[in-house]
């Protein structure tokens, strides 16, 4: 039987994409480690939006309350960011979210931030809604979408943590993140909770994957396939396809450095571009 020229080409693409990690083709995202104390990284996600009168959607979904209201004091840090044109939504309802009326807000927005939790509950809540399709639309048109722990989580295709009974469990009942990073892990509060290793049980069994692990107030900012460590402490790279010369399973990014998704290749600018020594090829 004969497969049609375009068929093989579609079969082709799949075939080398599969595997290869991707951020967004257009806007950018935000992924904090949790513990969010150094206002520098909200004022960057804000820069990103459009400055302070940038319409901003504050989703804390993740949390686990009963209500949310404008006057939730986790709204305090984006204030003290700047950011003035701020609206909170909110349900633990999927038929909600998969309305139009509800995700109008994040088509009105310029930039949309996650909180931290639970992510499954965002899962729940969101995963392949209208909401879901308001994000990818934002991303789109050049926004700016951010999370903080489990919002950092959830924003990757693999969701790492995702178990309704502990978050201790790394893969469990729900799986799937919203996928805005493709072919990706990422974990948070790292060093803080002493987390360092626990990405490993997830590039084991999906060797496919990369692993980012960032540690509390530190980020990744994310611009098409290449990302930048901003913040305070480290970004840990977990890379079947790359090791640190040493054998180590996984090595350091601080502040400053960048990192390209589809080179699988970690940079330290110092007065030119370079790639940063000891990483080496697995063979794998």
């Amino acid at each position: 039987m004969r497969i049609p020229l375009v068929s093989l080409l579609l079969l082709l693409i799949s075939s080398v994409s599969i595997g290869q990690t991707r951020g967004p083709e257009n806007g950018s995202l935000v992924i904090v480690g949790g513990g969010m104390r150094d206002l520098d990284i909200l004022r960057e996600f804000a820069e990103l939006a459009g400055g302070s009168d940038a319409p901003v959607v504050v989703i804390p979904t993740a949390g686990g309350s009963e209500y949310y209201d404008e006057f939730w004091q986790g709204l305090n840090q984006f204030r003290a960011a700047g950011l003035t044109k701020l609206k909170l939504i909110h349900t633990y309802e999927r038929a909600e979210a998969d309305t139009a009326a509800f995700a109008q807000a994040i088509r009105e927005a310029k930039g949309v931030w996650f909180t931290g939790g639970r992510q499954w509950r965002l899962a729940d809540s969101y995963l392949h809604t209208e909401v879901h399709d308001a994000l990818q639309e934002l991303l789109e048109r050049g926004g700016v979408i951010g999370g903080s722990s489990a919002g950092a989580t959830i924003l990757g295709s693999y969701l790492a943590r995702g178990d309704t009974t502990s978050n201790t469990v790394m893969m469990g009942d729900h799986e799937e993140g919203f996928g805005f990073i493709s072919n990706i892990a990422i974990d948070q509060h790292l060093l803080r909770r002493n987390r360092q290793f626990d990405l490993l049980e997830i590039t084991s069994a999906k060797p496919e994957l990369l692993g980012i692990g960032l540690d509390e107030d530190t980020a990744i900012v994310v611009r098409n396939n290449r990302f930048e460590v901003i913040g305070n402490s480290y970004v840990v790279i977990y890379d079947n396809m790359r090791q640190i010369d040493s054998g180590g399973p996984f090595y350091f990014l601080e502040p400053g450095d960048q990192y390209d998704f589809l080179e699988r290749q970690a940079y330290r600018p110092s007065r030119s571009l370079e790639p940063l020594e000891r990483i080496v090829e697995t063979g794998q």
